[in-house]
């Protein structure tokens, strides 16, 4: 049994971020909303989410699963890998964002929110009845204490905003204030995403170290059993002081949310088909189509749905560390991607169905467009003219092959770049440099991830056609996020999931900093000026043609940066679940995004 579910209205892209058409709002008094760009679609007062449904019944769980394992119950810091579910339940924001609009906050913690029409500081104000789920209120010592402390002390991602911080003070008994230090249009929408902990609990400790304290929050659900490195158990608290808010109607349905891990995605799978979990996230459309033939989907115990969704590709594929000398030549990366037979895998791997990621911000209106950059793009890419890469300006498209497994013109190619950038192949079919250097890289991959490793195999064998001979190696989570944390690899898979409302994570994902700082998301370490101003350029944007040519300009520097070779994505997500799990018919924008499961689904036996 299939159940296909499509959104009733599909919305373009375009037409998804018509709020910010809206031009700038000019703020003069508390508001119970805040977007990006223009107002926030829903009304104050308003009774729920879109995409939620306020009926749903309460109760029953969701068993998740998850490969490899955890050490850590501390999600905030750079130390471990943290067990999933705490940052998303456990824990609470200022505001809560709605996935039916690009980039849109409403309140949560705090009842509203001002800023000016400049958005050069915010101030939000505590909602009253606010409180942790050890009953104590939520004061605006905790939030100051949280954010200079996350700032300071806690992961990356929240230091580079906390950095245009000039000022924070309290302006009133439940209300504080955040001036910047420069203009920014985002930091007032930042500032609102921080989690919220109790201060009291953390004293005495050294918070960047902490992995084993059970944070207290004042979120829909506590901790409730942990066995580490195997399962967390989420209980749904009962006297949560949220549960009556219009923006948490509908959610948190579940009594419990469990996560088991496993030792690789396959054995994932596998406890799935045995009945151990109760939801599968497949991103194989052949395994979609081929593996799902098993019992309890045949007679309907399980059930086969698929949730389209509006927002860009993101970035997928074998990520090149320019740290690495291999690496830092343009020419050799293009010829690793003429080499990247994309035609023939995904026909091998997913009988040619998935479309490929043509650029980072692809499937979307932020994307580049073809050819060479025009209008607001070309002015913004101008002055940087002379140290972009070629194809920045004038245009690049991805090599395409003849979909043959020997892609016979495309290592032709490939060997003609080589020999530009001084390799060549000796006697011996070995590629090497003017020194007799060998040509040789470490592929990194996390154990268990099979259709990566499919890829990797075909590759492999493809770049032996170039003289090349990497070293493929297969490590543990811990080990792989070690690795990656610390730039301690060549080659690895990327996976960059992006939206469509970048902005100040964009300096996280892209900035210099990362090229030497550990935990940045810049696993290429790039260090393109060029791209840090197309960031501060969309962080700043008032009108929204000025933001999508930033992007726009951002995603050909990324692009032509030949720094990930893209493989594909979806433009369904695709879950299997047990028939008792329900989710509404509406479904928002970014579709199966962090905020849908379980989020908004629900337990219900059938009838």
């Amino acid at each position: 049994m299939v159940k296909s579910v499509i959104c009733r209205a599909l919305r373009a892209s375009l037409l998804a971020l018509s709020p910010v058409l809206l031009g700038a709002a000019a703020w003069a008094e508390p508001q119970h909303g805040i977007a990006m760009y223009g107002a926030p679609a829903l009304p104050e007062g308003f009774t729920h989410l879109p995409y939620a449904n306020p009926e749903a019944p309460k109760g029953g769980r969701i068993r998740m699963g998850e490969s490899g394992s955890f050490d850590s119950l501390n999600p905030w810091i750079l130390n471990g890998r943290a067990a999933q579910g705490i940052s998303a339940y456990v824990t609470e924001s200022l505001m809560g964002r709605s996935y039916d609009e690009p980039f849109t906050l409403y309140g949560l913690l705090a009842e509203s929110v001002e800023t000016d029409e400049a958005r050069s500081w915010v101030e939000f104000t505590l909602r009253e009845n606010a409180r942790f789920s050890d009953g104590s209120p939520v004061t605006v010592e905790d939030v100051m204490w949280s954010y200079e402390t996350l700032g300071s002390q806690g992961h990356p991602r929240y230091q580079n905003a906390w950095r245009k911080v000039a000022k924070m003070e309290q302006t009133g008994p439940r209300s504080l204030r955040f001036t910047f230090s420069e203009p920014d249009r985002e930091l007032a929408l930042l500032m609102g995403m921080r989690p919220v902990l109790k201060k009291a609990q953390w004293e005495g400790k050294t918070f960047a170290e902490e992995t084993q304290t059970v944070p207290v929050g004042s979120g829909p659900y506590l901790i409730d059993r942990v066995e580490q490195g195997k399962y967390i158990s989420l209980k749904r608290n009962p006297d949560w002081w949220g549960k009556d808010l219009g923006f948490n109607r509908g959610q948190h349905n579940f009594d419990e949310i469990r996560y088991d891990y496993f030792g690789d995605g396959g054995v994932v799978f596998e406890a799935f088909k045995g009945g151990e979990i109760d939801t599968w996230r497949e991103t194989n459309a052949a395994k979609w189509a081929r593996d799902f033939d098993f019992p309890a989907v045949q007679d309907g115990r399980v059930v086969k749905s698929e949730i389209p969704h509006q927002r860009p590709s993101g970035i997928q594929g074998l990520v090149m560390n320019t740290r690495k000398p291999v690496f830092e030549d343009w020419r050799v990366r293009e010829a690793m991607m003429l080499a990247f037979n994309f035609e023939f895998i995904n026909a091998t791997l997913n009988d040619g169905s998935e479309p490929r990621i043509t650029s980072f911000f692809s499937n979307s209106v932020l994307g580049m467009q073809p050819g060479a950059a025009q209008g607001k793009v070309a002015e913004l890419l101008a002055p940087f003219a002379a140290d972009l890469l070629p194809g920045v300006i004038a245009g690049y498209e991805l090599p395409v092959s003849d979909g043959s497994e020997l892609n016979r013109g495309n290592t032709r190619k490939a060997i003609k770049l080589l020999e530009e950038a001084g390799w060549q192949v000796d006697k011996d079919g070995v590629l090497k440099n003017a020194d007799g250097t060998p040509f040789t890289f470490e592929i990194v991959l996390q154990q268990g991830a099979a259709e990566t490793s499919s890829v990797v195999d075909i590759y492999v064998e493809a770049l032996s056609r170039l003289g090349i001979f990497p070293k493929v190696t297969n490590i543990d989570d811990a080990q792989y996020t070690a690795r990656t944390n610390a730039y301690d690899f060549d080659m690895a898979w990327y996976v960059r999931a992006l939206s469509l409302s970048p902005g100040n994570e964009q300096m996280l994902y892209w900035g210099a900093r990362g090229v030497t700082e550990p935990g940045s998301r810049n696993w290429m370490g790039m260090n393109v000026p060029a791209a840090e101003v197309m960031v501060t350029a969309m962080v700043s944007a008032r009108e929204t043609e000025d933001f999508i040519a930033a992007t726009q300009a951002l995603d050909r520097i990324l692009t032509a940066g030949r720094y990930v070779i893209p493989s594909w994505y979806s433009r369904v997500s695709r879950l299997a679940h047990i028939r008792e799990l329900h989710f509404p018919e509406r479904l928002p924008l970014y579709g199966d995004w962090p905020g849908f499961q379980p989020d908004v689904w629900w337990y219900e036996e059938a009838q």
